[in-house]
């Protein structure tokens, strides 16, 4: 018996988690007979244009997803449910957000891939506001209102309308995860890259194999390439997605990811796929040992934006030194290319208990200008904050060999990157000068 039908049979009852996609055109009332339980509300994928006003009945709703669905207003009957904090609507056709679809306690707003040209005033009054989705839209200015947002700490603003960078997001002082590629900046930084010397990769020298892991703009395989004259070499293949995803177009992450060059802390990249059968857009990459495994996982509905780590991983003082001193030196690399990272994060890293590291996915990179100006330094040091939490995670982890003068240090360093003052934060060549 599928859901819909258990739900409508009264045998749900006392169910904390909701799951529907079944094409559903009207919101099923028997879904308020979970009202004294229901905490996660999942209507993706299915063809819901409208919420019902009474929705604030199911008054333990925390979360709720209504991602692939035709809604063109995002609905105002959220604002009136006190507990919802985790709010998706990902690609559907919204116009317009009224003030008061934002619920009080909101702190992940989840708007990608829309028809948004403008965001409310009330954005501003959302103090708990932590994470804001907003790629694949028609904004052009956000509301000046924002910059009250003092807990916003990830922002994606990829594949809008802007022209110029909102000074508002480069001042917020918990801000360290930023994406905005594909805007037309009135500046393109992008234009100031050297040419692009990628090799091209045909298609028919690589023989797929089995799939090494998947995430939203693309699916890893590991490969072998057959070039011409050559041995037969191991490789991992990344073949991009066309949709937009929560960081941006996933084509911007594959001219990040080539532009970033090489670096021993940065996955090399082998070339470029040509000739793909479906004209699907890829890399082939540089195949990494198995016994590199990922930092952390992703952040869960209640970490937010911090990653889970499992509650066994340790590291001793010099393996986590060694973690913090390569991807710091991959992050001066990639500004000094004029790059940001944008997702610098423990579950993009892959380490081996050695301390070996590399820093991947480039879905949120972005481009900015060669030079010293204030906006620059600014994107550089919002990187810097994201490095500072990731130094504070894995001090946390720190096995006991460990001096106070040695614990004493780092500690400093990483408030140094966290202070709320964006441009008093040190550089990554100063950290990496620290950290040596």
């Amino acid at each position: 018996m599928d859901t819909l039908a258990k739900l409508r049979a009264g045998q749900l009852v006392g169910l904390k988690r909701l799951d529907l996609s079944c094409g559903l055109t009207e919101f099923p009332p028997e879904i308020f007979q979970l009202a004294d339980t229901l905490e996660i509300l999942n209507l993706s994928g299915n063809a819901l244009s409208r919420l019902p006003e009474d929705l604030h009945r199911l008054s333990h709703l925390r979360i709720l997803f209504c991602s692939d669905n035709q809604f063109t207003e995002l609905p105002a009957c959220l604002g009136q449910c006190t507990k919802l904090s985790m709010i998706g609507f990902k690609a559907n056709q919204i116009e317009h957000v009224p003030g008061a679809a934002l619920p009080p306690l909101l702190r992940w707003l989840i708007l990608t891939d829309n028809r948004i040209q403008q965001l409310p005033d009330e954005l501003g009054q959302r103090p708990l506001l932590q994470k804001l989705m907003l790629a694949g839209n028609r904004l052009q200015t956000l509301p000046a209102s924002l910059a009250r947002c003092e807990r916003l700490e990830l922002i994606r603003l990829a594949a809008n309308q802007f022209t110029e960078l909102p000074e508002t997001v480069l001042a917020l002082p918990g801000l360290s995860w930023l994406a905005y590629a594909g805007n037309p900046l009135r500046e393109d930084a992008s234009a100031l890259r050297e040419a692009d010397n990628t090799p091209d990769i045909e298609w028919s020298h690589l023989e797929l194999g089995q799939k090494l892991g998947e995430g939203a703009s693309g699916i890893i395989h590991q490969a072998q390439w057959n070039a011409p004259g050559q041995p037969a070499h191991a490789v991992a293949v990344k073949l991009y997605k066309g949709s937009m995803t929560s960081d941006g177009s996933p084509l911007n992450e594959m001219n990040a990811c080539i532009a970033a060059g090489q670096h021993p802390n940065l996955i090399k990249v082998l070339g470029r796929v040509t000739g793909h059968p479906e004209q699907t857009a890829g890399l082939v990459m540089e195949l990494i040992d198995p016994s590199f495994m990922n930092l952390a996982a992703l952040p869960s509905f209640d970490t937010c934006s911090r990653d889970v780590y499992a509650p066994a991983t340790r590291f001793t003082y010099d393996s986590a030194l060694r973690i913090a001193r390569g991807i710091a030196s991959a992050a001066d690399h990639l500004h000094a290319q004029g790059i940001c990272h944008g997702d610098l994060y423990a579950h993009n890293i892959l380490y081996s208990h050695e301390g070996d590291c590399l820093l991947g996915d480039f879905g949120a990179a972005c481009f900015h200008a060669l030079d010293n100006s204030p906006q620059s330094r600014a994107l550089q040091r919002i990187e810097v904050r994201a490095f500072g939490i990731l130094l504070g995670e894995l001090l946390e982890r720190i096995d006991s060999d460990m001096s106070d003068q040695q614990h004493a240090k780092w500690k400093d360093l990483q408030q140094r990157c966290t202070q709320p003052d964006v441009l008093a934060r040190p550089d990554f060549a100063a950290i990496s000068q620290a950290l040596a």
